[in-house]
This record gives structure tokens, C-alpha cells and sequence, in this order.
């Protein structure tokens, strides 16, 4: 056989050629955007300073119906201030958006020549906002009473608080919350959020006592000055303490010398005698002469009197959607605390416990399990209570608004815009578009509500870290890499 270079090199090429053909093409499948979701989730779990948390997770579709993830959805866990969306959400069932508190102003005698020869009683029936972030002052009050002629009280100033249950704290409030604005009593009668101002006046000399002082209209409250004078370039460190079994308040701490006086907010103690005492006040500012102190009706014996008076002014609070703008955004206690209430049969007294039964009649009737949550106040104060994040989902679900201007909605926290929100998750997706309640408290963060993905899909959404090991900082980190997330998902994949 003869070789022939030319055509072996030709058959060479033909056959290696024909070999590269038949190679297949080695292809990678893209990543499903619903496991990437759960994996970068359960990473953020993981980070440091709350690897150690109980987490309680649920992500739902709401245009889709479509539970997209969920890690221990059915565990109760501790929800904090998240625990206000249930309380509100139950008091709008109970009396609708459009509903108004009335507190009336009442004279226990005749008015003669501008002169009321008798008490004026001020019967309140839980009013969270007077005074305060949703509410009016008590300058329109003042200008009612004068325009009906009153000039003079030859009488005192009486707080009827009866058409609620006696102020106090719920059970398992820490005490020493209660000094402070966060754990202001709530009751028929509250006035400015009841929170009162004391400014602490450092000493001249070193180590001496500071000088505390209040207002005239809070001058009734008891105070036990502990406070000391630091040295010109020690810091500024004052707190207030309500112990148990002490009537007074605390003021503890120490101001450096030289420096101007401090203010410090703290709650007002008895709602009631405050209220009255802050109504005294205004009147009298107001041009009205008093010859009466201001009293908490409880600490009075009856009046035949009061049986009898007259109706001179009866205030009307914002609608319950203005209240909840607040209570929403700015997460008062008192406000929780005033709109779980609403939930109370409105035939008999509004006690918590009338109020948490006539909760759990509505939220049994939505299909809510009752083991699945354990509310014991309307703020989240309490360390007692405990929901499961699936129970917050169904509430979220119940009370969603697809145009995204209900009351509801337009009351939560926009993130990196306003409320509690206002600093957090700037820069991402989620800025701007995130709306969602939040909770803080020792050791436990938590987030609730809604989400627009990248899609434009709405998420509805619940985040619970409870008993996280590291820092607060770290646990609101993790969250919101989380939150964050639900803002940046897609499901196309990339």
C-alpha cells in the first residue's frame, strides 16, 4: 500500500472533527431563587450574636397565596411591641376605624355668674391621646369651658377614673421599666402619654446633691432625689426607678458639675391625680380661678353631688385611625395598652382581662387557634406573653390592603423613612418600601409586615429572634439582612 501524506492528513482531520461533534455541551441548570431565598434566610439565622436565638420565621406570598418560607412557624415565641398589630387589629373589628373616646367635663353644683359652686369632675373612658402625638391640648378644653361662661371654681378638680379598672401594672412588666416613659400606667384618664419632665441642677460643690425640680402641674408627684455631682469632665448619666412598694419615684444617677440642668422624661405615676392636677393647671393658666386642689376620685368620699352633675363639655378623641398612626409608628405602650380595651364587651368594664377575652372570641372566629398565642397586655411589655409567627401572619393577612392606604398600612413604619424605621435598611432594597412593626426588648428583636419584592410581588412577612446571645445591635443587623432580602428577591432566576 502506498502512503500518501496528503490524504492521510485530510482522514485525520475528518475523524477528529467528527469526534468534537459528538461532545455534549456540559450546561449548569440556574439556581432556584426560592432555595437561594431560603438559604441566605438560615444564614442570617446563623450570624454571629444570634446563632443561639429561638427564631420564629414565616414568609408568605399574599398575591400568590404561596407560603415561600417558614422556620418554626407553630413555636410561641416572644413577640414585644409586635404584639400591638394583634391589639389593634382586634379593636378594629370590635368598634370600627371611625371610633372616638369621650371624656366629659361635669359640675357637681350651679354655675352663678360664671361661678361653679361645686366640684368639676372630669370622667374619662381610656383616652390615650389627650395632649399627646394624635391628641389636642388642653388649651381647647379651657377655651370650651370659657365660652360657656366659667370664671371661677369654688371647688375642686375630682379625676373619675370608674369607667375603668383601677391603673396598674400587667403582669410580668418588669419593674424597672415603670419609671420610665415606657412604662407609663395607663388609665380612664391620661394626659401628654403621661409622661412628666425633672431636670436635675448639678451642685456647685463636688459629690453634692443636685437639685431636682418639675413643673406646677406635676409638683404632686413623689420624688426621692439619689442623684450626685460628678466632676467637670464625667458624663452625663441619670435614670428614674419605680420600686415595688414605694410611692415615690427615684431619680439616681450623677451630672457633671458646671453643666446646665438636665432634663429627664419619666412616666407621671397615678394617670388619674396627674390628669387632674395638669387640668388644674390649665385652667387656671387660662384665666379660670380655682380655689380647690386637684383630687383622684378614689381618694375622696362620695359627693351626693356627682350623682347630679351636668355635662358642661364633652371632649371627642381623633378617630381610631389617627390613633393608630402613633401607636403604629411611634410604638406607645399607652396607646397598646388603651386599644386592646376596645376589645371588652362594651356592656360591662373594660378590664384587660375582659378585653383579652373578647380577643380571643374574634381571633377564634378568624380561624386562629387559641393555642397559638398567649397575649397578657395590649403593649407587648409583658415577658408573658408569647404568639406563634404563623398567628401574626394570619393577622397581617386579615387586615392587608392591596391599595396600600388603609389605616393599617399607612400607620407602619416606612424603612429608612419615619417611626422606628427611620434609621434602619437605608441603601437597600427594602428602603422606602418596607412597612412593618417592630418590637425591642432585652434580648428580643422582632419585625412584621409587609414587603414588595423586585417583582412587585407583596410579601407578608414575620421575623422573631428571641433570647439572642450577642448584642441588640447584631440581632436588628440580622433581621434586617433578612428583611432586606424579601425586598431584593426575584424569581427570575439570574
Amino acid at each position: 500500500m502506498t502512503f500518501r501524506p496528503g490524504i492521510h492528513l485530510l482522514v485525520v482531520l475528518a475523524m477528529t472533527f467528527a469526534g468534537c461533534a459528538k461532545q455534549p455541551v456540559a450546561t449548569t441548570p440556574p439556581p432556584d431563587p426560592l432555595q437561594l431565598l431560603a438559604h441566605d434566610i438560615t444564614a442570617a439565622t446563623a450570624l454571629p450574636g444570634v446563632r443561639r436565638a429561638a427564631w420564629g420565621i414565616v414568609v408568605q406570598s399574599l398575591d400568590r397565596d404561596e407560603r415561600l418560607f417558614a422556620l418554626n412557624p407553630g413555636t410561641l415565641l416572644v413577640p414585644a411591641s409586635v404584639a400591638k398589630l394583634v391589639s389593634l387589629a382586634g379593636a378594629v373589628d370590635a368598634v370600627g376605624w371611625n371610633f372616638r373616646f369621650e371624656t366629659e367635663v361635669r359640675a357637681a353644683g350651679p354655675i352663678v355668674d360664671g361661678t361653679l359652686d361645686g366640684d368639676l369632675i372630669v370622667v374619662g373612658s381610656g383616652d390615650p391621646s389627650i395632649g399627646g402625638r394624635a391628641g389636642q391640648a388642653l388649651s381647647v378644653w379651657v377655651d370650651a369651658l370659657k365660652a360657656i361662661g366659667l370664671k371661677r371654681i369654688e371647688g375642686r378638680i375630682v379625676g373619675d377614673d370608674n369607667a375603668g379598672e383601677e391603673p396598674r401594672p400587667q403582669l410580668a412588666w418588669a419593674w424597672d421599666d415603670l419609671g420610665y416613659t415606657t412604662g407609663a400606667l395607663w388609665g380612664a384618664l391620661n394626659l401628654r402619654e403621661n409622661r412628666m419632665t425633672v431636670a436635675i441642677t448639678p451642685a456647685v460643690s463636688l459629690n453634692d446633691r443636685p437639685t431636682i425640680s418639675v413643673g406646677p402641674a406635676e409638683s404632686f408627684r413623689l420624688l426621692r432625689n439619689r442623684t450626685t455631682t460628678g466632676t467637670t469632665d464625667s458624663s452625663l448619666l441619670i435614670w428614674p426607678e419605680q420600686r415595688p412598694g414605694e410611692p415615690f419615684l427615684t431619680i439616681a444617677g450623677s451630672v457633671p458639675a458646671g453643666a446646665p440642668p438636665a432634663e429627664l422624661l419619666v412616666s407621671a405615676g397615678n394617670p388619674t391625680l396627674w390628669f387632674a392636677s395638669g387640668l388644674r393647671h390649665a385652667l387656671v393658666e387660662g384665666g379660670i380661678d380655682i380655689t380647690g386642689d386637684a383630687f383622684d376620685i378614689d381618694d375622696l368620699t362620695a359627693n351626693p353631688e356627682w350623682a347630679t352633675s351636668t355635662v358642661l363639655y364633652t371632649h371627642q378623641s381623633p378617630t381610631l385611625a389617627e390613633i393608630a398612626q402613633p401607636l403604629l409608628r411611634d410604638s406607645i405602650n399607652l396607646y397598646g395598652e388603651a386599644v386592646l380595651k376596645l376589645n371588652a364587651d362594651r356592656d360591662g368594664l373594660p378590664t384587660n382581662d375582659a378585653a383579652l377575652e373578647g380577643l380571643r372570641t374574634r381571633l377564634t372566629t378568624w380561624g386562629i387557634p387559641t393555642d397559638a398565642w398567649q397575649l397578657i397586655d395590649g403593649s407587648g411589655l409583658s415577658r408573658r406573653n408569647a404568639i406563634a409567627p404563623e398567628t401574626l401572619v394570619a393577622v397581617l393577612r386579615r387586615m392587608y390592603d392591596p391599595a396600600w392606604t388603609s389605616p393599617w398600612i399607612s400607620g407602619l413604619p416606612v424603612a429608612g423613612r419615619d417611626g422606628t424605621l427611620a434609621n434602619r435598611m437605608r441603601g437597600t432594597p427594602a428602603e422606602d418600601n418596607l412597612r412593618a412593626k417592630t418590637g425591642t426588648m432585652s434580648n428580643i428583636r422582632s419585625l412584621a409586615g409587609y414587603v414588595r419584592t423586585l417583582d412587585g410581588e407583596v410579601l407578608a412577612f414575620v421575623l422573631l429572634a428571641d433570647g439572642f446571645e450577642g448584642s441588640g445591635r447584631e440581632a436588628t443587623e440580622a433581621i434586617d439582612r433578612i428583611a432586606a432580602r424579601l425586598a431584593g428577591f426575584s424569581r427570575v432566576a439570574e
